[in-house]
């Protein structure tokens, strides 16, 4: 089960109780019938459930985009890509775990796979720095981009970073120029590319990957050009002003699909992804192979005119 966010806690407590519950009835002599107590409990916490997610504000949301246990990029390769070839390194420094990518197949179709890794535990957080990538990280990603133009592969790329890496070493490594080559590679693709915001959407650093035909982005991730907490130190000089600098930014799903940024809302089990990630992983699956099919027979011209307009458009 999903850890609990703070606005969950009536649904945490309800759980709780349905928890002690039925460790009464395993510890007694069967003399006490708590079943139709259980349900009822649980038609309660469910229906709350879905009452909280119906309503959730941005900053709720933004809390559901950063959720630890949501699926992550070796989730989603392992649920919809096979005979994935992991690819490594940037030919020129290091090879940046931050970003990963590969060939594989989704729904029969040759690919390349490129996304954000956060890592799923302490170790793994730290071994891929937590979805935030260094120029390293950048120019592999340029590299298999051009690999999969020159190849006829479509793209698929996976965004689930709070930004790119701040550091100092980054910035004597040229991390501007990085960002700003990966975002022109995107642009000057000539194969389908389809991004997909996953959790976090941040700045620059996402997109780097997300300048593509198509993007969509999960019911409960988040796209910005800055954090809620980066804007609210900056606006109203605390970090306390995030849920209201949330709120101004338009940063949910719904509110980017009005706003023409994204093309596509991938609904999200009731509760998130976190909470089944088997059937939000497979639902992805489904809207990026439908994605590439609706691309499959459009030429080379076409497909780098219409990314260029869509996000003249949006400029």
């Amino acid at each position: 089960m999903a850890a609990f966010l703070e606005f969950e806690k009536p649904i945490a407590e309800l759980q709780a109780r349905i928890t002690e519950l039925r460790g009464t009835a395993q510890t007694n002599d069967g003399t006490l019938d708590i079943e139709a107590e259980v349900s009822r409990l649980q038609v309660k916490a469910d229906k709350l459930l879905r009452e909280t997610y119906a309503k959730l504000s941005p900053w709720e949301k933004t809390q559901v985009a950063r959720h630890p246990e949501r699926p992550h990029l070796k989730d989603y390769i392992a649920g919809f890509v096979d005979d994935f070839m992991p690819l490594a390194g940037d030919r020129a420094f290091a090879d940046d775990q931050a970003i990963m990518g590969g060939l594989g197949r989704i729904a029969g179709r040759r690919v390349m796979v490129i996304g954000h890794e956060k890592g799923d535990d302490t170790a793994s957080r730290l071994r891929h720095n937590f979805g935030m990538a260094k120029p390293e990280g950048y120019r592999k990603a340029i590299r298999l981009m051009r690999l999969a133009d020159q190849f006829g592969l479509p793209v698929v790329t996976l965004v689930d970073t709070a930004g790119a890496f701040p550091g100092v070493q980054a910035e004597e490594r040229g991390q501007a120029e990085a960002i700003a080559r990966s975002t022109e590679q995107c642009l000057a693709l000539g194969v389908p590319i389809v991004a997909v915001i996953v959790g976090e959407g941040g700045s620059g650093g996402a997109v780097a990957l997300a300048a593509a035909n198509r993007v969509l982005m999960f019911e409960h991730a988040i796209y910005s050009v800055i954090s809620p907490e980066g804007a609210s130190s900056i606006l109203w000089h605390t970090a306390d002003k995030a849920a209201d600098a949330a709120e101004a930014m338009k940063i949910t799903a719904s509110d980017l699909l009005k706003l023409g940024i994204v093309d596509r809302v991938v609904a999200e089990p009731v509760g998130g992804a976190q909470r089944d990630p088997t059937a939000a992983i497979a639902a992805l699956g489904s809207a990026i192979s439908e994605e590439l099919e609706s691309m499959a027979d459009q030429s080379r011209a076409t497909l780098i005119a219409s990314r260029r307009e869509k996000f003249l458009r949006i400029a």
